[in-house]
C-alpha cells in the first residue's frame, strides 16, 4: 500500500495520512460543509451555517451536541464562566465555526484552549466565509 502525505498551511511540514486521528470523521464533516457551502456560498452569518451544519447532522443521524457548556476549572474551583463550544461531533471532535475573511491565530490559539478544557483531542476551525471552504485541524 503506497503511503500518502497531505501538505497543510505550513509548507514545510508533511504529515502521514495514517497518523491523523479521526480522519474518517473528519472526511465526513468536511464533506457535510463543502456540500453546506457549495449551497449557501459566503457571506452569511455564522449562525446561518450553524443551522445547516445542525439539519445535515440531524438528517444524517450523526449524534452531535451544539453549544455544549465546558467548565473551566482553576485550582480546586470551576469558574463561573463556561466554554460553549459551536459543535461537539460523535463525543469526540470540537467544531468552531467561523464565517470571516482569514481564520487568524486567534481563533487557533483559542482552540487549543478549548480541547484543553474539554479533555477532548481534535478541534476543527471551519471557515465559511472566503470563496471556498477552509478549515484547519487542532490537535491537542
Amino acid at each position: 500500500m503506497e503511503t500518502q502525505f497531505i501538505q497543510f498551511e505550513e509548507p514545510e511540514v508533511l504529515y502521514q495520512t495514517s497518523d491523523l486521528i479521526y480522519k474518517d470523521e473528519v472526511f465526513e464533516i468536511i464533506g457535510i460543509c463543502m456540500e453546506i457551502h457549495n449551497e449557501l456560498g459566503k457571506g452569511f452569518n455564522e449562525v446561518v451555517y450553524k443551522d445547516a451544519m445542525e439539519h445535515e447532522f440531524r438528517s444524517r443521524k450523526i449524534y452531535y451536541e451544539r453549544e455544549k457548556k465546558f467548565k473551566i476549572k482553576y485550582k480546586d474551583i470551576f469558574l463561573d464562566r463556561t466554554y460553549d463550544a459551536d459543535f461537539v461531533y460523535d463525543d469526540k471532535i470540537i467544531l468552531e465555526v467561523k464565517a470571516q475573511q482569514n481564520v487568524i491565530q486567534e481563533h487557533f490559539k483559542q482552540t487549543i484552549n478549548y480541547l484543553a478544557v474539554s479533555k477532548l483531542n481534535l478541534g476543527l476551525i471551519i471557515n465559511f466565509g472566503e470563496d471556498s471552504l477552509k478549515f484547519k485541524r487542532v490537535v491537542l
